[in-house]
């Protein structure tokens, strides 16, 4: 027998021992001073994520990312080991120069060598991941270490998001809002080389220039969002908004800001439910919100599954009918 209990706070449907929540929003909650500083930074970095993630995705790389990511983690370690201190900033560089030896690696091993991308995907992503978690468990039985904190280490591999300070908040702005800016700057750049590579060379567009820049904003949100959804999640930022917004929209433009905006909207949802129920992280809940609107939008968005489907039969009906 279902049972049913309605509060005027929040609607909460209990279902056998499940508990499901009609989110009617608790001003408790929104007005906290933690909620906003969480929020604000998951907002911020998913909206920039979102936007930037939609290059990777038409270009057809988007799997680098989640490469990059898990590579980014050995030089968040090293950084530890070299400053002794769970620092954002020191931690931010070790990320970035060791997603950036990742990703050259990954250039240098893809044009000299037989091996399909995927291929070396893998091997970089396991490899590097590998390096970082040997030096982890090193550093946690070392003496050298034992006087310094080391707990904060494995929210980068799975995030812990309800940690974010206002230094971080302030870190991801100082990334997003150049990142963006870069983006904005060199739009009809990017536009024509992601969608005819060969066209854009041959009017004075520099591939290596244009997968420079790619990189570099790439990179820098990648490694301000470990913290917050780890080195494991951190490509959903950059894939799954970009995936949703395809559904929708066949223009460059509106698929950026569809993107943009659904990362700013599974942000702030998936703070919201984690805030509800405290066992809940914040980082996969955000990733949570963000996947199940990515699979209702291949279902039912213009582009998707039902609408192509009903497409397939009307044709083969007016066909049919000639």
């Amino acid at each position: 027998m279902y049972l049913f209990n309605l509060f005027t706070a929040s609607k909460i449907i209990d279902i056998g021992s499940f508990q499901l929540a009609f989110l009617s929003l608790d001003m408790d909650i929104l007005s906290s001073y933690v909620f906003m500083v969480v929020c604000a930074g998951t907002m911020i970095l998913a909206a920039a994520a979102g936007a930037i993630g939609t290059i990777s995705v038409l270009k057809g790389q988007s799997l680098i990312g989640d490469a990059i990511g898990h590579s980014a983690y050995p030089g968040v370690v090293i950084a530890f080991m070299i400053g002794m201190a769970l620092d954002p900033l020191k931690l931010f560089i070790g990320a970035i120069i060791s997603g950036a030896i990742a990703f050259a690696l990954i250039q240098l091993i893809s044009r000299h060598s037989k091996l399909n991308l995927d291929a070396t995907l893998a091997i970089i992503l396991s490899s590097f991941f590998g390096l970082g978690m040997v030096l982890k468990s090193y550093i946690q039985g070392h003496e050298a270490f034992a006087h310094v904190s080391q707990g904060g280490l494995k929210n980068y591999i799975f995030g812990q998001a309800a940690y974010i300070k206002n230094a971080d908040v302030y870190l991801i702005l100082a990334v997003a809002i150049p990142s963006i800016l870069i983006f904005i700057i060199f739009y009809k750049e990017f536009k024509v080389f992601i969608f005819d590579e060969t066209y854009a060379k041959s009017i004075g567009i520099k591939s290596n220039f244009m997968y420079a820049l790619m990189l570099v904003i790439t990179m820098g949100l990648i490694a301000t969002g470990l913290k917050v959804v780890g080195a494991i999640l951190i490509s959903s930022f950059l894939i799954v908004p970009a995936i949703t917004a395809m559904q929708w929209a066949q223009q460059f433009n509106r698929v950026i800001l569809i993107a943009s905006l659904t990362g700013m909207f599974s942000a702030f949802l998936g703070t919201y439910i984690s805030s509800i129920y405290p066992g809940m992280s914040t980082g996969p809940s955000i990733i949570l919100v963000m996947s199940l609107i990515a699979f209702l939008s291949m279902l039912i968005g213009p582009r998707g599954i039902l609408a192509k489907y009903f497409r397939r039969r009307k044709f083969i009906n007016d066909k049919s009918n000639v």
